[in-house]
């Protein structure tokens, strides 16, 4: 049987929400001609968590996007070897150039997703910078991929599982980490 650590409740999500936005708005000296871009799926709640943030800091709404980066992965045939890849929509209404596009997940683990979504980003247009900001941290890159702002680092083992609920998707904000 797995055993389940709760990391982060719902106070203490809301709380890594408003510090990464602090820190958003303090690195880009406001939040003028930013970007925020959710990757699917848990992406998506936490970019639109950080625009009203910013919003309540700057008094300004931040466009925010929608990545779905299924076409990207380099591990596509692997994935998908039994059913054809379910695409979700990219919605990514705002010219990149001279933005800075902060894209936004839940969880940064090997960095490959990550790669996936600079390029699909790169394929959309050509922002002025590209950041990352990540709810957890949780190690074991394969990639030289760093998150520029990080709700929480948590160490774990290759055998450990980090899930990430949101209200949005699966009515509850908790971290949990299972032990295999």
């Amino acid at each position: 049987m797995q055993k389940k650590t709760v990391l982060l409740d719902q106070a203490a999500i809301g709380r890594a929400i408003t510090r990464i936005a602090h820190e958003i708005v303090e690195k880009n000296k406001g939040g003028e001609n930013l970007l925020l871009v959710g990757i699917k799926t848990r992406g998506i709640p936490l970019t639109k968590r950080l625009q009203e943030k910013i919003r309540q800091i700057e008094g300004i709404t931040v466009p925010t996007g929608e990545l779905d980066i299924t076409l990207y992965r380099d591990d596509l045939e692997t994935v998908t070897a039994n059913d054809d890849p379910e695409l979700k929509d990219t919605k990514v209404d705002a010219d990149l150039k001279n933005k800075k596009v902060i894209l936004v997940d839940d969880v940064l683990y090997t960095g490959r997703t990550v790669r996936a979504a600079m390029d699909a980003i790169m394929d959309i247009g050509r922002p002025s910078q590209v950041q990352l900001g990540v709810l957890v941290d949780r190690g074991h890159r394969e990639l030289p991929i760093r998150a520029d702002y990080v709700g929480k680092n948590i160490p774990t083992s290759d055998q450990e599982v980090i899930v990430v609920q949101l209200d949005e998707t699966d009515e509850q904000d908790e971290v949990s980490i299972y032990d295999n």
